[in-house]
């Protein structure tokens, strides 16, 4: 079951990573591609009957994480307390944008809160792949599982460039859903995006995936040598898409780009939920943060049941909001 719980935990973060990772790329991305004040109000309008939706696969996985492993809840919520709530106050104020910002018919109050829709998405990535960064290298744990390092010990280069990999990652995703949700010029040049973005996400792919495997050898699963290849596949299949003006399979790709990633970073912890620094075998694994069996059970039951509710309710909502976006 505590295996059964890890995979539940990763699906979900994988959801979120997903869904609500294109609405943070689109607006990372709106000022490269959105020109104009219509423009920009049409990349929000675009995402804006889903960014709250998707949200929910953050919160339950930290719910699941807190009923499915208390002891690496506790831990990782003390050692990351101040970039989690830097994550809370990017996350509000992303929200506040979108809700002000078409309160008032002013071009200097949109133009405030695009900047802020902008600045706090791209903050939001980039401290998500600090975080994914640190988790894949590694935290320093006293005996207790406590976490002992700073919040400098997190600004590390390597988590820092996965930071980086995860914004421009992120960005390629938002301007695919772009090119997919709305019509007319600004979907032409999403799609330039996507194509020229693939070469920089496929650079930054190769020095990520090239130190990380130099932290991690030997790879305990043999199945994790597949990741790079599919996610390579996935990656020139995105730019073709883009290329040949396919809108909707360069979207495709690109989310199952996201997704080999994401398996490969599961694999590579498992079975640890919190990896200690430097060395990894005195980490929080599954099997020391999980409850008593009866628990676990209930636990589970419960974040299995509360999974197949959104995955019903989600495909409505988007089948309910489907169309293209037009900018006029």
């Amino acid at each position: 079951m505590s295996v059964a719980g890890f995979i539940a935990i990763a699906f979900m973060l994988t959801m979120y990573v997903l869904l609500d990772g294109y609405d943070l790329g689109v607006a990372a991305i709106a000022p490269l591609i959105a020109r104009s004040d219509r423009e920009r109000a049409a990349t929000m309008a675009g995402i804006g009957p889903f960014w709250n939706g998707n949200e929910v696969w953050l919160i339950a996985a930290g719910a699941a994480l807190f009923a499915l492993f208390p002891v690496a809840y506790a831990s990782s919520f003390s050692g990351f307390y101040l970039p989690f709530i830097v994550v809370l106050w990017l996350l509000m104020f992303r929200g506040i944008a979108l809700e002000l910002r078409g309160h008032l018919p002013s071009e200097v109050w949109h133009q405030f809160w695009d900047a802020a829709f902008c600045l706090s998405s791209a903050l939001l990535i980039f401290v998500f792949g600090i975080a994914l960064g640190n988790l894949l290298r590694g935290v320093p744990l006293d005996a207790a599982g406590y976490f002992q390092g700073t919040f400098a010990f997190l600004l590390n280069p390597y988590a820092l460039l996965v930071g980086v990999f995860a914004l421009a990652t992120l960005c390629v995703h938002g301007a695919a859903f772009v090119a997919m949700r709305i019509e007319g010029k600004l979907a032409a040049r999403a799609l330039r995006i996507v194509a020229r973005g693939s070469w920089l996400v496929l650079i930054l792919y190769l020095a990520v995936t090239a130190l990380t495997v130099s932290m991690n050898a030997p790879l305990r699963a043999p199945w994790l040598f597949a990741m790079p290849l599919l996610s390579l596949i996935a990656l020139a299949a995105m730019w073709r898409s883009a290329r040949a003006g396919r809108a909707g399979a360069a979207f495709v790709m690109s989310s199952c780009f996201i997704a080999t990633l994401l398996a490969a970073c599961a694999g590579t912890i498992f079975p640890y939920l919190l990896p200690a620094f430097p060395a990894r075998s005195s980490g929080i694994s599954i099997f020391a943060a999980a409850p008593s069996e009866a628990a676990l059970a209930c636990a589970l039951t419960a974040t299995l049941i509360g999974i197949a509710g959104v995955a019903v309710y989600a495909p409505i909502v988007w089948r309910r909001m489907a169309g293209k976006v037009r900018v006029e």
